[in-house]
């Protein structure tokens, strides 16, 4: 993932509600109630955890019992201090008292509480990368040092992967063509981070590198699940039970579902685009430029995929007067530099969305040799009366615009390869008139139709047309 280009834009929840969401987790709130119970008795170890005496009455303020209470007493209180929600006032004496945050979690802003819960977050995925327990303390040299070759653990390379997994988890989640909020298969998230894309049948080295991502994502997971990151369906400790026998590959959906299911909360969007924001990604949330101006818009907009393009500039008319809006859109739609075609595009999407009202701001660009053409367009559809018929050369000069836009939309894509033939089709002598067309992008055009076009005569056609266009440009 290229921090250098802007990921598929986040659709977030209210901040109120992720707020909401925020302190009902399971982990911050039993920080929450710990940082409240704590007083001038409670009795911390050099790293500021809890001694182990202090431990069973925590477990019973948390009203948690059995095996684990003192293990998730503990955990809930480490939360309670790397969030500020407690703070160690005496590290010889080991007192503590409440920290200047906990008082965010009821008297703040939901910002303040989230802020609360993304350090909670930070924690929990510190802990995650850590090698279970029992590995740490057999790795302990004769000098109480960790010796971490004898683990066979990179904390760096272990922290590198989660963030890569949740990476691809948050693509999933936020990409059009991902499944959305639908559970991902921990065995296709697995393989997303070690089988290459292009990969066609995967060696058995590659299956067994899965299988191992697999068992330490499901460990990971599990933690991560408590803070509201993820909701989880761990693996089926029945078929980790089976050592001697590797499992089956999955036959069904339901067989898949064994295997682990992941999907990111509400809540877990939110803070995985925070950390990704923080990590220098372009990260956009639908409603970033709901404030800003048109060219913002059309610019910010140009490479969304078109279902978040439309949400995106429904904030935006939402917030402005429709007459005044369709001026400032067609005014950031001129231009001859090599975005101006996909603006155009995104100004007529926009355009579509707007209302009767609009009309007079469409009249007025009906001479303009930028924006006539999709000015009669909008009023045609819409039924409007006394619009002038376009000009052969404005036909041509908007359709040259419309290809060079989905060009940079789409890339060769099948529906632009579609659009094409059609064009060529319709048209039979479309390429004789079109390398004269006084368009920036005429020659670029009809190299892609000469590219896309599966007839080698048209093809050739298009190719002839766009080595005279390039002559005419005098390139």
């Amino acid at each position: 993932m290229s921090d250098s280009s802007p990921l598929p834009p986040v659709r977030l929840h209210p901040d109120a509600e992720l707020a909401r969401d925020a302190l009902s987790t399971p982990l911050l709130s039993r920080a929450v109630r710990l940082a409240r119970w704590a007083g001038p008795d409670t009795r911390v170890d050099a790293g500021g955890g809890l001694v182990d005496e202090q431990l069973p009455a925590a477990a019973e303020t948390l009203g948690l019992s059995g095996d684990d209470a003192a293990a998730l007493a503990s955990e809930a209180w480490r939360v309670a201090l790397d969030a500020g929600l407690v703070e160690v006032v005496d590290e010889e004496a080991g007192t503590v008292v409440a920290g200047e945050d906990l008082a965010l979690l009821s008297g703040g802003s939901p910002q303040d509480v989230l802020g609360v819960w993304q350090a909670a977050l930070e924690a929990v995925l510190a802990d995650a990368s850590v090698p279970d327990l029992d590995d740490l303390v057999d790795a302990v040299d004769a000098g109480g040092e960790v010796d971490f070759s004898a683990l066979d653990w990179d904390p760096e390379a272990e922290a590198e992967f989660l963030d890569g997994v949740l990476g691809n988890l948050y693509l999933l989640t936020v990409g059009e063509d991902g499944p959305g909020e639908v559970p991902v298969p921990l065995p296709a998230l697995a393989a997303s981070m070690i089988v290459p894309g292009d990969t066609g049948e995967p060696t058995n080295d590659m299956l067994e590198q899965v299988s191992d991502a697999m068992m330490r994502l499901d460990d990971q997971f599990r933690l991560l699940a408590p803070v509201g990151l993820v909701e989880y369906q761990p693996v089926d400790e029945a078929l980790m039970a089976e050592a001697e026998e590797e499992p089956a590959a999955p036959v069904d959906e339901t067989d898949v579902t064994r295997y682990g299911m992941v999907r990111l909360t509400p809540l877990g969007l939110y803070g995985l685009r925070a950390r990704l924001l923080e990590a220098g990604f372009g990260a956009p949330a639908v409603g970033d430029l709901a404030d800003k101006g048109a060219d913002a818009l059309l610019d910010g907009t140009s490479l969304f995929p078109p279902a978040a393009a439309q949400a995106e500039t429904e904030q935006w008319l939402a917030r402005r007067e429709q007459l005044a809006a369709a001026r400032e859109l067609l005014a950031a739609a001129r231009g001859a530099d090599a975005g101006a075609p996909l603006r155009r595009l995104r100004c007529q999407q926009a355009l579509s969305l707007v209302g009767a009202e609009a009309e007079p701001a469409l009249r007025e660009v009906l001479d303009d040799a930028e924006l006539g053409g999709l000015a009669r367009v909008w009023l045609s559809e819409r039924g409007a009366s006394d619009v002038p018929a376009p000009s052969q050369e404005m036909v041509f000069w908007l359709t040259v615009d419309t290809l060079a836009a989905q060009l940079a939309a789409e890339g060769n894509s099948d529906e632009l390869r579609a659009l094409v033939e059609g064009l060529a089709m319709q048209h039979s002598g479309f390429f004789a008139a079109a390398w004269r067309v006084e368009h920036p992008a005429t020659a670029d055009v009809l190299e892609a139709m000469g590219r896309l076009h599966p007839d080698k005569r048209i093809a050739k056609e298009a190719r002839k047309a766009a080595f005279k266009a390039r002559s005419q440009q005098g390139g």
